[in-house]
């Protein structure tokens, strides 16, 4: 296959995405793990150093098997190149209360090391802070692989996976955690509401989009 045909093969998978399931979940956990490696925000809040990649990897691995996959909306290219992790509504977009989160001390800390727990935790206590109450779908995270990067994977599944969201005339949610995907976003309907990320972090932008009528209009 040439490169011409192994790029129409890529964008055709990710434009006809299935739902993954378990037996998806290492997959996608190292898929994740290798997109967000240098994201600016995981980029402040993870620990540097050779267990970034391990602490990544165990990260996205929990947050596929119990929070993600369970609710039928994590979206995939059958060749793994490509991943849309959504949460429908009425579905918490973080963990319950106090003995939930101290049950994953141990998995937070592998992420952002001690010295970084705070971050992680100021982080995660602004996503809290300014998540939505009006019924929505939730993008909690979206993924090409670094090498197949700039192919244009990341429009071909979010306007597969968005049309999900419209078929069900939701609005729909996202922190962009990223610049270079603004316009990504911004193409798909999203809409800039504020930087919500803690003092001295990255900006961590709050995106919102309309809902669409179920058939699909403007």
């Amino acid at each position: 296959m040439n490169e011409t045909d192994d790029r129409h093969a890529r964008l055709q998978a990710a434009a006809h995405p299935r739902r993954a399931t378990a037996n998806d979940t290492e997959k996608l956990a190292r898929l994740f793990a290798a997109a967000f490696m240098t994201d600016p925000v995981m980029d402040w809040v993870a620990r540097r150093g050779p267990k970034r990649a391990i602490g990544l990897e165990r990260f996205f691995y929990w947050l596929m098997s119990v929070r993600a996959i369970p609710f039928g909306e994590v979206w995939m290219s059958d060749d793994g190149g490509a991943a849309a992790a959504w949460l429908p509504p009425d579905v918490p977009a973080t963990a319950g209360g106090f003995w939930d989160q101290m049950r994953l001390m141990p998995m937070f800390l592998r992420l952002c090391g001690l010295p970084r727990m705070l971050r992680g935790q100021a982080m995660g206590d602004a996503m809290e802070k300014h998540h939505p109450h009006e019924r929505h779908y939730y993008l909690a995270f979206v993924a090409v692989a670094p090498r197949l990067q700039g192919l244009g994977l990341g429009s071909a599944i979010m306007d597969a996976t968005i049309a999900h969201v419209d078929a069900e005339g939701l609005p729909a949610y996202l922190e962009n955690s990223n610049p270079k995907n603004a316009k990504l976003y911004e193409r798909c309907g999203f809409v800039r509401r504020q930087n919500i990320a803690p003092k001295q972090a990255p900006p961590l932008i709050a995106m919102w989009r309309d809902a669409r009528n179920r058939i699909g209009s403007s």
